[in-house]
């Protein structure tokens, strides 16, 4: 089951796309790595799922049926914690206090133990009587993910959660998120830009550019695509890859600008080396290389937005069922 599905959803200010037909779909138990660049549309997509932004058209499907602002919204809406650009906190009250207020307002049942147990989950228990005003980014970053857990919601949205955190800080965040979704069975989207913490904790991926789903994946795809391949380059690249495609086929083959051959998938280096060995190939280079997860991103990123760029404009027209 979907937990989130957006179907050509779109929002315009003043007349200008920020989302347009955008679609999405998070299952049930996924830590769900939203990537874009600043400006292309991630907290205004959570803002739309969480109620928070009516779209301009399309529909938000919340946990396989009730629509977000529809028959069942509220009912849908309670079950989501949300953490969206800056924490709304009350600077003159405490950790703790901040928490209670939300709790109360909730109905939360013994909304003092709740709170307190959330407290402990983020490692803010030892903040005492410390205003929120004296905390550090770190600190309201961590105490926002705790009043995003008031309530146990069965879906978190973290915009940017990592921000402000030192290294301790963002491995503690990465491994509670980790906890929270294979101990209380909690689906979470989460946005950030420092996508090699992203990459450790995500089991599935989606790339938005210019407000436009680029592309959706698993972890295990973005691994293979990004995982170790070899730098080839003979004297004569096209009986290369003739020989190659015949004596490795369960290799993958792409060429490059320069001539040179990369060779991924079910393969060697040594495979590779006695394969061109074999049929008499002068060998210019043979190297090991591995694709870096930000530039594979990026590449994807810079792609989507360069079809949103040329693609023809098209009718605005349609309900919005949300």
């Amino acid at each position: 089951m979907n937990v989130v599905e957006t179907r050509g959803l779109a929002k315009s200010y003043r007349g200008k796309r920020a989302v347009d037909r955008f679609d999405m779909h998070v299952a049930q138990g996924d830590i769900y790595g939203f990537v874009g660049k600043n400006g292309a549309g991630k907290s205004t997509v959570m803002k739309m799922i969480c109620g928070l932004v009516t779209p301009t058209e399309g529909e938000v499907e919340l946990f396989g049926g009730a629509r977000a602002g529809g028959a069942g919204g509220a009912v849908c809406t309670g079950r989501i914690g949300a953490l969206i650009e800056a924490p709304g906190l009350i600077p003159n009250l405490t950790a703790y206090e901040n928490l209670m207020a939300k709790a109360l307002a909730m109905g939360v049942v013994d909304a003092s133990v709740r709170c307190r147990e959330a407290l402990e989950l983020v490692r803010l228990s030892d903040t005492g009587r410390k205003k929120v005003k004296g905390f550090s980014l770190g600190m309201k970053q961590r105490l926002g993910l705790a009043l995003a857990l008031i309530g146990s919601p069965d879906l978190l949205l973290l915009d940017e959660p990592l921000n402000g955190l030192d290294p301790e800080g963002t491995r503690a965040m990465r491994n509670l998120l980790v906890r929270l979704n294979e101990t209380l069975g909690i689906t979470i989207v989460i946005s950030s830009h420092v996508l090699d913490q992203l990459d450790r904790v995500a089991t599935r991926f989606g790339v938005i550019a210019h407000g436009t789903m680029v592309r959706e994946m698993t972890a295990d795809e973005v691994q293979a695509e990004c995982g170790d391949s070899l730098r080839v380059r003979t004297a004569d690249p096209a009986r290369t890859l003739a020989l190659l495609e015949e004596a490795l086929p369960g290799a993958a083959f792409r060429a490059e600008p320069d001539g040179a051959l990369s060779v991924s998938g079910a393969v060697n280096q040594a495979a590779v080396a006695q394969a061109l060995r074999a049929s008499d190939q002068t060998v210019l280079e043979l190297s090991q290389v591995r694709r870096d997860i930000e530039d594979y991103f990026v590449e994807l990123m810079e792609g989507g937005a360069r079809v949103q760029a040329e693609a023809p404009a098209r009718g605005r027209g349609g309900a919005c069922h949300v």
